[in-house]
């Protein structure tokens, strides 16, 4: 097979590298050494085209905890919720996470299938090197690189943005709703989170592993206690068959049921972002079995309890137009204040504030790890810079730092309109989503691919399929307003930003990249990471 001898040209290349990993520290190595020892991942990532400079300490269960985090369904669906309210209450809330979830699932088992043939920080983006024809991956990669890359900071932005308003949603509540957050209270409380978070990033992988291992245990510890107490609180519940059937269109499109599809954009921020464990991939300790599964289970099990969750929130909500109306901004949370009062109210909602946190951080180091790999390959401007690792916690503090400043000036939208900040939020479903279809599509088309350890067996075609169908659809759905008549104040300018991206993306490619970028995983001088001493 052609994707075998391009493995075999990357070994004899990789022996010839200057740097290995011994032990977990970067030494100089000639090609005539006897003395290292590498473990069967070390050498993949080596056959692949690139030196091993991480310490791997992500196992088994804080691998799926960093999956489950990045999902972070209590949080992330407590700050989307608004789109299935809008689009038509509790069937289109219901039928939304239904249907789109099991696209978005069909996406997630996909790339899980192809993050354990090709184990790499570069994730998705790396995987073309082997699934698309050698003409063709310079190009792919680039503008699927540069796609990925704005989806992924795009998700984190949103992230942060949202634990901004949970936290004075719940001040808010606090004050009896006599203080009401403004957008630069939102920006300015973002920024500060970013930095926090940014400053945790920065710690060896030791303890962001030992950080993340606990998610989960608190992260259910609060879904249950928050469904438990709903259930227990609300006097006047819904049934079930209202939950499924009362269908209440606000949105103005004719017909109305269309409108339904834009509640799928909850499922699909919470579920898009699979591919992040996957870039943690040269951390973990057997990231061929581990990253797949852990994508697969947190996936798997989010669609789960979010069905759960929904369906509690939905029986216990009461008048749905009076919680699109919250004055917090924040209707979940005016659904706490609603059925429990003030204090639990705050409590849930500050609970939601520290699950949100918790997708923050990790994502912020999944997203460094993506600048990492594409400056390794030298896909962005000045990656001698983003691709250096600090010797004391042996992590690329750079890019750390770049992603976190690519973060607030995202969110410093914000400032200037809500419907600015809406359309890059907007954009980062459709950019991810696109950059994950690009290589299922040339895993389906051109018959290069060899799977890993794990695999989807013969329902690989299938799920392919529904994944690269349905979500090609919500993504030219996700860039209609989601309210008629349009009006400057509620246009979804997301189109505008993701032709913005592409067109620059190709632009830079004739004018730039083309002129010295291969592809990913090829050996230049300037490849290996350099380890510096902060």
């Amino acid at each position: 097979m052609a994707s075998r001898s391009v493995e075999k040209a990357d070994i004899s290349n990789a022996a010839q590298g200057p740097t290995v990993i011994i032990r977990g520290n970067v030494s100089p190595l000639s090609s005539s050494s006897e003395d290292v020892t590498m473990d069967e991942a070390d050498k993949k990532l080596e056959a692949m085209g690139y030196t091993p400079v991480f310490k791997r300490e992500f196992s088994t269960w804080s691998s799926f905890s960093f999956a489950m985090s990045i999902s972070g369904v209590y949080g992330s669906l407590m700050s989307t919720w608004i789109y299935g309210l809008q689009a038509g209450g509790a069937a289109a809330i219901m039928w939304s996470w239904v249907i789109g979830g099991a696209g978005a699932w069909a996406l997630a088992l996909s790339l899980a299938e192809l993050s354990s043939a090709y184990p790499s920080s570069g994730a998705m983006y790396f995987t073309l090197k082997f699934l698309a024809p050698e003409d063709q991956v310079p190009i792919l990669c680039w503008i699927s690189g540069y796609i990925n890359l704005v989806g992924t900071v795009t998700g984190s932005a949103a992230t942060e943005y949202a634990s901004s308003q949970m936290l004075l949603a719940a001040v808010s509540i606090t004050s009896n709703f006599s203080y009401m957050p403004t957008n630069t209270h939102v920006v300015a409380c973002m920024a500060l989170l970013t930095v926090v978070h940014a400053s945790i990033n920065t710690l060896p992988t030791l303890w962001l592993t030992r950080l993340t291992s606990g998610y989960v245990v608190f992260h259910i510890s609060v879904l249950v206690g928050a469904c438990v107490c709903l259930l227990v609180q609300t006097k006047e519940k819904h049934s079930i068959a209202y939950a499924f059937t009362d269908f209440q269109p606000s949105s103005g499109w004719n017909p109305p049921g269309f409108a339904f599809l834009f509640g799928c954009l909850t499922p699909a921020w919470i579920m898009t972002s699979a591919d992040s464990t996957a870039r943690i991939a040269e951390e973990a300790k057997d990231p061929a079995r581990i990253v797949p599964k852990a994508i697969a289970n947190a996936t798997t099990f989010t669609y789960i309890i979010g069905f759960l969750f929904n369906l509690v929130l939905v029986l216990c909500m009461g008048d749905p137009l009076e919680l699109v109306k919250s004055p917090s901004g924040q209707p979940v949370a005016q659904l706490f204040f609603n059925a429990m009062g003030r204090t639990p109210a705050i409590l849930f909602t500050l609970c939601g504030f520290a699950v949100m946190n918790l997708v923050a951080i990790p994502g912020i180091q999944a997203g460094s790890r993506t600048i990492f790999a594409f400056s390794r390959d030298n896909l962005i401007p000045f990656s001698p810079i983003w691709r250096r690792l600090s010797k004391r916690s042996q992590t690329p503090i750079a890019a750390v730092w770049l992603y976190a400043a690519l973060e607030i000036v995202v969110n410093l939208l914000g400032l200037m309109s809500d419907t600015a900040i809406s359309a890059v939020f907007n954009v980062c479903t459709v950019a991810l989503n696109i950059s994950y279809l690009v290589p299922i599509v040339c895993k389906m088309l051109y018959g290069r691919f060899e799977r890993g350890p794990w695999h989807l067996g013969r329902f690989s075609m299938l799920a392919n399929s529904v994944a690269v169908g349905w979500n090609t659809f919500m993504a030219v759905i996700f860039f209609f307003p989601t309210t008629l008549p349009v009006t400057p104040e509620n246009m979804n300018y997301a189109i505008v930003v993701f032709v913005f991206v592409l067109m620059f993306s190709i632009g830079f490619w004739y004018t730039h990249g083309r002129h010295f970028y291969t592809g990913p995983g090829a050996r230049r001088p300037l490849a290996a990471a350099v380890v510096t001493s902060t």
